[in-house]
């Protein structure tokens, strides 16, 4: 049976491999479990991810379009999975656990919610499609890691519920200064103001002027990383820092899998990573009259799915949360920590500040009309055979 094909009943009551018994640690996004005793704890925290599928039925998109996604939207449910997590970690937070029946918080409805597919929510199949046509992506067709990336940072910007900053760090580097910038922006506004300028009676007024808690807080970060990490295949030496990702306590875990089959790896056991698959089709979700919503297809409610780390796609993007700036610090000193190690190679770089190397946005020598951000989206914008190519 082709798996774009299977519908929910057939997984839920098919034959699936249990839980290896194995005295290696399990580690998923960021929390380790022993599978010799903490199986239900795994399982548990399994079942509370966000598991998004291809879905059937739904109003058409864009209206007059497809009304089902199987067979082309498996790396858009992956994006909605690693940004739903996100907004777990936000709105809940990492230890909320799921149970089937159990009354709902009303935070947690608001998050499914915001994926329910119609044209109106905030990260539906409607809205990731329609706004992948900028990407240069017709409705229809299959996303790459970098595209969905760029896509879930557009949408980002209309969800004031959660105030994300969705950043997505190209050219395998990433600059804390241009994170710490865009999760404060009242340091920019601090810095390019003269002393006393646009106060009257000690207040801040005019354009210029942020609300208090524009300046008050940290905005939460999404920070996804585009990557290659090989030719056909992974490159074995990216291998053991890839899985040392899954033991941050920042990691939204990995989305990628294999060729035009994408999967949302959430952490690993041994050499086998544990993903939740979108590659089953259920019916489309409709809020109840009394706003809750039926969720039960929204949880994988049986063992996850495992693969060997050497059958992964070399194109992924890893994902991380930080809701504070002190968890971000925090992600940085274990970062540099582990690009110390001898035991891999690093699958990115991390800087204080842009390096001379990447490109500026006065060089792409395009249209002023375009903010720098917009600018570097489209410089970038690119199918996944053209990232940068990692290797010894």
């Amino acid at each position: 049976m082709d798996a774009a094909t299977l519908t929910y009943d057939t997984l839920r009551f098919g034959e699936f491999e249990d839980f290896p018994e194995t005295s290696e640690p399990v580690w998923i996004l960021g929390k380790e479990y022993n599978a010799l005793t903490e199986k239900d704890e795994i399982l548990s925290d399994v079942t509370s991810r966000l598991w998004f599928t291809y879905r059937k039925n739904f109003p058409p998109i864009g209206g007059t379009g497809p009304t089902s996604d199987t067979g082309w939207g498996c790396m858009l449910r992956c994006g909605q999975m690693i940004l739903g997590e996100a907004l777990v970690c936000t709105h809940v937070g990492r230890d909320w656990r799921w149970a089937r029946g159990q009354e709902q918080r009303e935070e947690y409805i608001s998050i499914l919610n915001a994926f329910i597919d119609k044209k109106d929510s905030y990260y539906s199949i409607h809205q990731i499609a329609q706004m992948g046509v900028g990407e240069g992506k017709p409705i229809g067709q299959w996303y790459g890691p970098n595209t969905v990336a760029q896509v879930l940072k557009k949408l980002a910007v209309f969800d004031t519920w959660s105030r994300l900053v969705v950043h997505v760090a190209m050219d395998n580097t990433v600059v804390i200064e241009e994170i710490k910038r865009l999760c404060m922006p009242w340091l920019d506004a601090a810095c390019c103001e003269p002393e006393g300028a646009g106060e009257l009676n000690g207040c801040r007024e005019g354009a210029c002027a942020l609300a208090e808690e524009e300046t008050a807080l940290w905005k939460p970060l999404v920070l996804l990383i585009p990557l290659r990490l090989g030719l056909s295949d992974i490159n074995e030496a990216y291998i053991e820092t890839l899985k040392q990702c899954f033991m941050l306590p920042q990691s939204l875990g990995v989305i990628g899998g294999k060729p035009n089959s994408a999967h949302y790896f959430i952490g690993y056991v041994g050499e086998e990573l544990i993903y939740l698959d979108p590659h089953t089709t259920q019916p489309a979700v409709d809020p109840c009259d009394d706003g809750q919503v039926p969720d039960e297809t929204y949880h994988c409610q049986h063992p996850p799915c495992r693969m060997h780390i050497c059958e992964l796609d070399p194109s992924i993007a890893a994902g991380f949360f930080c809701r504070t700036e002190d968890e971000f610090d925090e992600w940085c000193v274990r970062i540099r920590r582990l690009s110390c190690n001898r035991g891999g190679l690093p699958m990115f770089e991390l800087v204080d500040s842009q390096p001379s190397h990447m490109v500026s946005a006065d060089a792409l020598n395009l249209t002023p009309d375009f903010s720098d951000s917009d600018r570097l989206e489209r410089f970038f914008d690119s199918e996944d055979e053209e990232f940068e190519i990692l290797s010894l």
